[in-house]
């Protein structure tokens, strides 16, 4: 499932000291240097200036990332993409870096350091990103792009005042100029024949025209507008209501249909039948990265392939045990048709199957501390996701505000009902919201003695590995207690299993769509219907996919061995959250951590083993 959580994309493109080279004093010509009469600032103290720095400047140049944190500073502005703002993105990243290299690590306290490790992580391969700037020309698929992003930003954006209001029109004002913007950069994919995957493209039209209407006030862009702050006066609302409607009549929605005339004229007709990136200029080099970036590992993409087929022949046993046990006579294809079918297993309407998750939640959240030291406080909801995202949307989480303001969601999509089981419901539940992403998340955000990019930040493998281990909790927390839901997170298991063997089959090792199609369908049990959309997002988020199995089998290594060290001594609740208040790191920096956690473990419990004869001898 893809987290929408924000964070991760601005995050990315950002690492850079923009305003605090800008804060920097050059002396005039012929001026007399000023005489330094402080102290020089220590190393921390010199890390944690280019921390705050970078962090404010990540929320002015990345505005719908600062909404999204809860910071509404910048509630007005869009990013700007235009390519002298790209450039000036790329050359603060390299300067960034040089700051960081020139602070002595080995003079950090120890938190300081994990902060310095991530920081240089993120630096290094945002840096190395740009030999990649195709990156950015496919700016527009059925999974990303700005006619995502607006939607997503109308409804992370407080209502509460006045003031709300009109940063809200604002934003709808500017957007003319972000697909001018978006334009461009997808002209220069055209010329250089770095054009979006078909398949992906084609449900790029609907998702624009979903949003489109005749009359604005019919339009899901209209929405907020329908719910405007109840202390207005009656008469003020309706006159912000007729503001936004001509907004939307004379800019924004001139705008979407200029962007839909553009896909439809002139970009669909040059996207490729093949999307894998070998099949692009340097597409096989570019894949190397992207592997590196997603898993924060080293690992080939030959080496995750077979690691791949192993995992999806250990779980497609397992699914063929459970069938048996559940008595079923006939072959696993006929079990899968079953289970796909019949109508038992499935909600007959959008309250229904809202009305199931939620009662999900209910039995959940309950047993939620036999797992987790402590919760965080920021709470979270079930809702429809927009109609116009269409039937494949895959379900979603939308992160909360760290000010309280904003709650976390978890989007349901409501529209494909015949594709969306009861017996998965328990597993993708846990997998977006607690103990998956809204746990995860929202407990990061409230480690406040940590830096603001380390509780916002995104790695893949951190996060969807979490989720995906999350998914696994399930019989710790009451659920999975029939045949069918345990298949569904086994089916859930075996999905994420499979992306390691098509992602790189495709991009690496020469699979075609319909290849890659078939053998997924065979092993996995999941319908083509199902599948013939996972494909596709594959080929438009390159080894994104790959992240969720290397991060979840990295998570229960590191149990594992956090297990046999402390032997009686280890506490899963202690272990969860040695995990979790790191906020999202990579794997190596996450691996190191754990393993300093064990230590302290292990001491702790060795020093209590001392004492604990000299409190006998005192209580006699």
């Amino acid at each position: 499932m893809k987290l929408r959580h924000g964070a991760h994309k601005a995050l990315t493109a950002s690492l850079t000291l923009a305003a605090l080279l800008a804060a920097a004093s050059v002396p005039a010509a012929g001026a007399e240097p000023a005489r330094n009469t402080q102290a020089p600032k220590s190393a921390a103290a010199r890390l944690h200036a280019l921390f705050d720095a970078d962090w404010q400047w990540t929320l002015r140049t990345f505005p719908e990332l600062a909404t999204r944190v809860g910071d509404h500073r910048y509630d007005d502005r869009l990013t700007d993409e235009s390519p002298a703002a790209l450039d000036a993105q790329d050359r603060h990243a390299r300067e960034v870096l040089a700051r960081l290299k020139a602070i002595p690590r080995e003079s950090l306290p120890a938190e300081d350091r994990v902060s310095y490790d991530v920081f240089r992580h993120r630096a290094e391969s945002a840096v190395e990103g740009q030999r990649f700037p195709q990156l950015r020309w496919m700016a527009l698929t059925a999974m990303e792009g700005l006619h995502i992003d607006l939607p997503q930003t109308v409804q992370d954006m407080p209502l509460r005042t006045e003031r709300d209001v009109r940063n809200l029109l604002a934003r709808l004002r500017l957007y003319p100029s972000r697909v001018d913007q978006t334009l461009v950069l997808l002209r220069r994919g055209l010329d250089s024949g770095w054009v979006t995957f078909r398949a992906s493209m084609e449900r790029v039209v609907p998702q624009i025209e979903g949003q489109l209407a005749d009359d604005p006030r019919k339009s899901p862009l209209f929405e907020p507008f329908t719910r405007l702050p109840a202390d207005l006066p009656a008469a003020r609302r309706a006159e912000l209501a007729a503001a936004a409607e001509q907004v939307l009549r004379e800019h924004t929605l001139p705008a979407l249909r200029r962007l839909r005339q553009f896909v439809v004229d002139d970009y669909l007709p040059k996207a490729p039948a093949n999307g894998a990136l070998s099949a692009y200029p340097g597409g096989r080099e570019l894949y190397a990265y992207l592997v590196r970036q997603q898993t924060t590992t080293e690992l080939s993409a030959q080496a995750i392939h077979d690691l791949g087929l192993k995992e999806v022949a250990r779980l497609r046993g397992e699914m063929e045990a459970l069938m048996h046990r559940t008595g079923f006579a006939g072959s696993f294809e006929q079990f899968v048709q079953f289970l796909n079918t019949d109508p038992r297993f499935f909600h007959k309407d959008a309250a229904a199957l809202l009305a199931g998750y939620r009662d999900i939640a209910k039995r959940v959240d309950p047993e939620l501390p036999k797992l987790f030291a402590e919760l965080p406080r920021q709470p979270y909801g079930i809702r429809p996701m927009p109609a116009y995202q269409g039937e494949g949307q895959a379900e979603y989480y939308s992160g909360g505000a760290a000010d309280g303001s904003r709650a976390g969601w978890f989007n349901a999509n409501v529209l494909a009902l015949a594709n969306r089981p009861i017996w998965e419901m328990e597993a993708l539940f846990l997998h977006e919201a607690v103990p998956g992403h809204h746990l995860q998340s929202a407990r990061a955000q409230e480690q406040t003695r940590l830096p603001h990019f380390r509780r916002n930040d995104w790695y893949v493998a951190y996060g969807e590995g979490w989720a995906l281990y999350a998914e696994s909790l399930g019989e710790a927390l009451g659920l999975y207690t029939d045949p069918y839901s345990k298949y569904g997170q086994l089916r859930m298991e075996i999905w994420r299993a499979a992306r390691l063997v098509v992602d790189t089959g495709i991009h690496a090792l020469g699979w075609s769509r319909a290849q890659a199609i078939d053998w997924m369908v065979e092993r996995t049990g999941i319908s083509r219907e199902d599948v013939e959309p996972e494909i596709d997002r594959y080929y438009v988020m390159p080894a994104q996919a790959l992240g969720y199995k290397i991060g979840q089998l990295k998570l229960v290594a590191l149990r594992d061995q956090a297990r046999q060290a402390l032997g009686e001594a280890f506490d899963i609740r202690r272990f969860h959250m040695a995990v979790l208040d790191q906020g999202a790191v990579p794997l190596p920096v996450l691996q190191r951590q754990v393993g300093e956690w064990i230590a302290r473990e292990r001491a702790a419990s060795v020093a209590r083993d001392h004492a604990a004869p000299g409190r006998q001898r005192q209580a006699r």
